[in-house]
C-alpha cells in the first residue's frame, strides 16, 4: 500500500497487523479518486472505518485540508497514527478509537460536517444504508459534498437517502463503489 498521488505520492503505508482489516486496493483507491477529484483545494474528510487510513491519507495528499479518522480496533488506530506520521500529516488529522455509530453521534454533537465521507466497513458488518441516512438526516455532509461507500457487490443500496442521491456506481470484481452527493432540491432547501 502506498499514497498514489499528490504531495505525499509514493509514501509507503503499513497495513493493520492480522486479518481483521481488508485494505482498499491501490486500483480501487485510484478509481475512487478519479471519480471524486482527483485533487482538492481544501475541504475536510471523514474516514469512518479508517483501517490503515489509506483513503483519508490519500485525500489529504491530494489537497484536503483536514481529516478525521475513526476505527474501533486499537491495532487500526495505532496503524493510522503510524501512517500519518510517516506521511507527515498528523497536524491536519484527528484519530479516534470508537465504533462508527457512536462516532457519528459525537460528530453531530460537535456540529461537524465534511466534504468527503469515506465508508468502507468490514463487508460482514455493513449497515451502510442506515449510516448514509444518518449522515443525511444530521447534516454531516457539507452542501456539494460526497459520501463514498465501498461495499460488497452483493449489497444493494437505495438510489436516494433523503438529501443524498446516488450519482455514480462502479463495480470492481466483488467490490462496488457507490458515490452519493448532497443534492439541493426545493424539498430540502
Amino acid at each position: 500500500m502506498r499514497v498514489i498521488s499528490g504531495d505525499r505520492k509514493g509514501t509507503a503505508l503499513k497495513a493493520v497487523p492480522g486479518d481483521s482489516t481488508r485494505p482498499t486496493s491501490d486500483k480501487v483507491k485510484e478509481s475512487i479518486f478519479n471519480m471524486i477529484g482527483p485533487y482538492f483545494s481544501g475541504g475536510s474528510a471523514l474516514d469512518l472505518y479508517g483501517g490503515a487510513g489509506g483513503l483519508g491519507i490519500e485525500a489529504l495528499s491530494r489537497g484536503a485540508e483536514s481529516a478525521v479518522f475513526v476505527d474501533r480496533d486499537f491495532k487500526a488506530v495505532r496503524t493510522i497514527r503510524e501512517n500519518l506520521k510517516a506521511s507527515r500529516l498528523q497536524d491536519r488529522s484527528e484519530v479516534f478509537k470508537n465504533d462508527a455509530g457512536r462516532a457519528l453521534q459525537a460528530l453531530v454533537k460537535r456540529e461537524r460536517s465534511f466534504d468527503l465521507i469515506f465508508l468502507d466497513p468490514p463487508y460482514a458488518k455493513q449497515q451502510l444504508g442506515k449510516e448514509i441516512l444518518y449522515i443525511s438526516d444530521n447534516h454531516l455532509l457539507s452542501p456539494g459534498g460526497r459520501v463514498i461507500a465501498e461495499h460488497d457487490s452483493r449489497v444493494t443500496l437505495e438510489h436516494q437517502y433523503e438529501k443524498l442521491i446516488l450519482s455514480r456506481q462502479e463495480r470492481y470484481g466483488d467490490t462496488t463503489v457507490s458515490i452519493y452527493e448532497w443534492m439541493e432540491t426545493e424539498e430540502n432547501e
